[in-house]
């Protein structure tokens, strides 16, 4: 690190990658490679992290992702037990079907956990990838959930129509290739062929952003929120402030198989001297409409 480190109040999103694989091979998926060897992976120095990131930021969000978080349900209990309750609880999983686990445990396990989980992101696409657990799995659960669906390449409209029908019960967030993303193109909205066929299908209620990602937000019918979210392929943005000082602003912060801790998604390790004395600014974030 060669500058201070910014952050927004509450400090940056700390996402926990989770010490155990999936069975999964979603295309999209970039952490694949890195869950090939997992013989440096320990659950104990994952805990540790959380336990060091809480006391320098009380009240930052966490986000547990994988790899599959729900493929072993005895360290997630585990890591979420690390997590004091200050702090927002995310988990990123595709409520998978296992061999070893049944869906009655996987809503135990969700809903005995809801004083603790603010929300669970669910995976599923428009063309699937990986063996679903029953849609009926949604009205059984407790703790909050939203589908998240990565939209690259065709996104065909009637089939974009039949699968927000599908999951009338439930808010959707689209989520672009982020790999294509760029500074230049964040904001850009005339190119942009998922937004137009949102446009089409539904009632654009407000879009809010910031420096590096930016939500487009839809009614379908009178409560069934969908959004449409881009983002940056990394998290770090540098500049200089108005006294000349030059920061390097956190937005996510990542708690990697080993432990160890890093600034960005690019590889870039977190200077944890640095981040104990890191300035905090508003979010940036703005909405419109």
């Amino acid at each position: 690190m060669s500058n201070p480190y910014k952050t927004r109040d509450g400090g940056a999103t700390v996402t926990v990658f989770v010490p155990y694989d999936c069975n999964n091979n979603c295309p999209f998926c970039i952490n694949k490679v890195e869950y090939a060897d997992t013989s440096g992976f320990s659950l104990d120095k994952i805990c540790e992290s959380i336990r060091l990131v809480d006391a320098i930021t009380p009240r930052c969000d966490f986000v547990f992702t994988g790899g599959e978080p729900l493929a072993n349900l005895t360290d997630l209990q585990q890591m979420l037990d690390c997590v004091p309750a200050l702090h927002r609880v995310f988990i990123n999983t595709t409520l998978p079907v296992m061999q070893d686990r049944t869906e009655d445990d996987l809503v135990e396990f969700l809903n005995r956990n809801r004083e603790k989980i603010t929300c669970v992101n669910v995976s599923r696409h428009l063309f699937p990838f990986v063996q679903e657990s029953n849609d009926g799995i949604f009205s059984r659960l407790k703790v909050p959930a939203r589908i998240n669906s990565v939209l690259f390449g065709a996104h065909p409209l009637e089939k974009l129509r039949a699968f927000i029908a599908r999951f009338h019960s439930v808010p959707i967030q689209f989520r672009s290739d982020y790999t294509t993303t760029t500074p230049e193109n964040l904001y850009d909205e005339r190119d942009d062929s998922i937004l137009r066929d949102l446009r089409a299908l539904l009632s654009q209620t407000r879009m809010e952003g910031c420096r590096i990602r930016c939500n487009y937000e839809f009614l379908d019918g009178e409560t069934h929120v969908i959004s449409y979210h881009r983002t940056l392929p990394y998290s770090t943005i540098t500049e200089t402030d108005s006294d000349g000082v030059t920061y390097d602003i956190l937005y996510d912060i990542l708690i990697k198989q080993n432990g160890a801790l890093h600034s960005d998604w690019t590889g870039v390790p977190l200077d944890v001297d640095a981040y104990r004395a890191v300035v905090y600014e508003p979010y940036d974030l703005h909405r419109i409409l």
